[in-house]
Formats: structure tokens, C-alpha cells, sequence
């Protein structure tokens, strides 16, 4: 009797251990960036091998038949961890109950279209969602903000979203991260992950401000300033900084297509680091809310600084010594970010 007792009690425990599903949802979710994108979520590779998803695919009502194939080929894929998909069009299905939310979609820049008039559109787009998380969503829930603007669209979504903390928004900027770490690696003939603690400052924009000054990079065995590494400081102050800012627009000449493949990689590298941390000792960039920096940034502003997380919690590194050349960067980015803000709450008041 005793044995068949402890046998159910074992039973009861393994279906009570397995993990509660946590519900994702992917905006923007028919378009190329998440469908590089969905299969790593659903497979274990952002929230954990062990973790049980409820995909949930938001997009426009035209991109509905495209979501049904992308529920399909889901469905093919026989991924364990995933409980359900549920595409939508509908905000007040796509946001209910939500632990993470990723919001790739976002009016892209057209031909003849002028910045201010990108700007309004996008305004109206993340005011609505910003307003659906805050009447649907886990009080919990992290935002990542990836549709550029991403940054004013992360601070437009998180003043539309007043009963969500502010910590809980962030823009991508781990793509313009990881093309540095990257860039450095290939100059110094390294794997990229002998590279750690590179920078990026700011606006996920041309302005952004790639920062080595206090990365590290690993060469035969021995660490060392990534100056040091590179030992060619003219490349590092001028071609490398440049690389990286107008990256994106080199892709789209190459591919005619967007950089989907590796945005859909930093997005998981970002939303894993909200969920299990960064290294001890390491930093990540991240655009987060700017109040209470150490940096001189104006506070109103969502401003890509370098980050540690822990707990589901970030802090910015404080206390990194800046020198001129930075500080001159580091506050042109910022100006364009505090214009990008004024033109856009011009129009969240109309």
C-alpha cells in the first residue's frame, strides 16, 4: 500500500513540477524578421529548454492567411515546448495575459516619406498597443520594442501603458551590439564571443555611438583593452564606427531585404538576458528607460546605455570613466533622440 502511495505521490509531483506555459506574443508576426524569429522561441532557445510556450501571432487583418501557414509550419515542426498558437489580429486576444511581448511591427519608411510623417504613424500604432498591454497584459510583462523607430516607439508604448512600470519597456539595440563585438572579433582574428563589453550609446539610428573604451577581448588566452587588441585607433574612431552605424542600410543593398536573420538573433539574445542575466562582469546594450543615468542623458528619453541584468531586472553600468570623443557622441544621439521625442508627443497629444 505504502509503494502504491508513493507511487502516485511521485506521478502527482512530475505533472505538478513541469513549468506553467509563459504566453509570448510576436507582433509585425507574418513579416520576415519573425520568421526567423518564431522557431527559436518555440523551440527553447529564449526562455528555456524546459520552459512551455503559448505563441500568440499578431498582424495586420491582410496577413491572416499568411499567419495560418505560419501556424502550420509551427505545427509541422513537432516542438515539444510548445502548448498552443494562436494568431490574431485583434489586440484584446493578442495581449491578454501576456509574459513577454515583442513588438516587431511597425509602418516602415517609404519612399518620399518624410521622418516626421513616419514618426505620426508609428505614434498611432504603439499608442494603441501601448494602451492594449496596459488594459490586457501581465502587470509583469517585459516589452521588447524592436519596429524602428524603436526607441521613441519603446517610450511612446510605455506613456501609453501608465499602470506598467517603465522598467519593464526596452528597444533593441543588441543587433547594433553584436555587429561591434563582431566587427572588433574579425579585425582581431577571434571567435565573437572573445570579445565582451562593447557599447552601444543611444538611438537605435545612424547617430548611435559604437563604444570600445572599455571592451575586453581575449587573444591566445590573455585579456586585454580592445585598444590594445586592435592596435589601430584611427580604424577604431572612424571606420568601425561607421560600419556599425550604417550596417543595416548595407544589408538592404546587398539583400534588397531587410537584416531579418540576424535581428531575430539579437532579439533573442536580449529577451534571454531579461530572463536569465548577463555574466558576472559582462555587459549588454539595451535601450531602456534613461531617468536616474549617471551619463548626463537627458531622463525622459528611451536611450541605449550599457546594462546588467539579474532577476529580470536591469541596472545601468555606472561609473565608466568617458572621454571627450565619447561624450561628443554619446550627447549627438541624445539630441536626436530628444528631437525624435518632441516630434512624436506633439502628436501623441492630438
Amino acid at each position: 500500500m505504502l509503494t502504491l502511495l508513493t507511487a502516485m505521490y511521485v506521478v502527482v509531483r512530475a505533472a505538478s513540477s513541469e513549468a506553467q506555459p509563459i504566453r509570448v506574443v510576436v507582433t509585425g508576426a507574418a513579416g520576415q524578421i519573425a520568421y526567423s524569429l518564431l522557431y527559436s522561441i518555440a523551440k527553447g532557445d529564449v526562455f528555456g529548454k524546459d520552459q512551455p510556450i503559448i505563441l500568440v501571432l499578431l498582424d495586420i487583418p491582410p496577413m491572416l492567411p499568411v499567419l495560418d501557414g505560419v501556424v502550420m509550419e509551427l505545427q509541422d515542426c513537432a516542438l515539444p515546448l510548445l502548448r498552443e498558437v494562436i494568431p490574431t489580429d485583434k489586440v484584446e486576444v493578442g495581449f491578454k495575459d501576456l509574459d513577454a511581448a515583442i513588438l516587431v511591427g511597425s509602418m516602415p519608411r517609404k519612399e518620399g516619406m518624410e521622418r516626421k510623417d513616419l514618426l505620426k504613424a508609428n505614434v498611432a500604432i504603439f499608442k494603441a498597443q501601448g494602451a492594449a498591454l496596459d488594459k490586457y497584459a501581465k502587470k509583469t510583462v517585459k516589452v521588447l520594442v524592436v519596429g524602428n523607430p524603436a526607441n521613441t516607439n519603446c517610450l511612446i508604448a510605455s506613456k501609453s501603458a501608465p499602470s506598467i512600470p517603465k522598467e519593464n519597456f526596452s528597444c533593441l539595440t543588441r543587433l547594433d551590439h553584436n555587429r561591434a563585438a563582431s566587427q572588433v572579433a574579425i579585425r582581431c582574428g577571434v571567435p565573437a564571443d572573445s570579445v565582451k563589453n562593447v557599447i552601444i550609446w543611444g538611438n537605435h539610428s545612424s547617430t548611435q555611438y559604437p563604444d570600445v573604451h572599455h571592451a575586453k577581448v581575449t587573444v591566445q588566452g590573455a585579456e586585454m583593452a580592445a585598444y590594445d587588441a586592435v592596435k589601430d585607433d584611427a580604424w577604431l574612431k572612424g571606420d568601425f564606427i561607421s560600419t556599425v552605424q550604417l550596417r543595416g542600410a548595407a544589408v538592404i543593398k546587398a539583400r534588397k531585404l531587410s537584416s531579418a536573420m540576424s535581428a531575430a538573433k539579437a532579439i533573442c539574445d536580449h529577451m534571454r538576458d531579461i530572463w536569465f542575466g548577463t555574466k558576472e562582469g559582462e555587459f549588454t546594450s539595451m535601450g531602456v528607460y534613461a531617468g536616474g543615468n549617471s551619463y548626463g542623458i537627458p531622463e525622459d528619453l528611451i536611450y541605449s546605455f550599457p546594462i546588467q541584468l539579474k532577476n529580470k531586472t536591469w541596472k545601468v553600468v555606472d561609473g565608466l570613466p568617458i572621454n571627450d570623443f565619447s561624450r561628443a557622441k554619446m550627447e549627438a544621439t541624445a539630441a536626436e533622440l530628444v528631437d525624435e521625442r518632441d516630434t512624436a508627443m506633439a502628436f501623441l497629444s492630438q
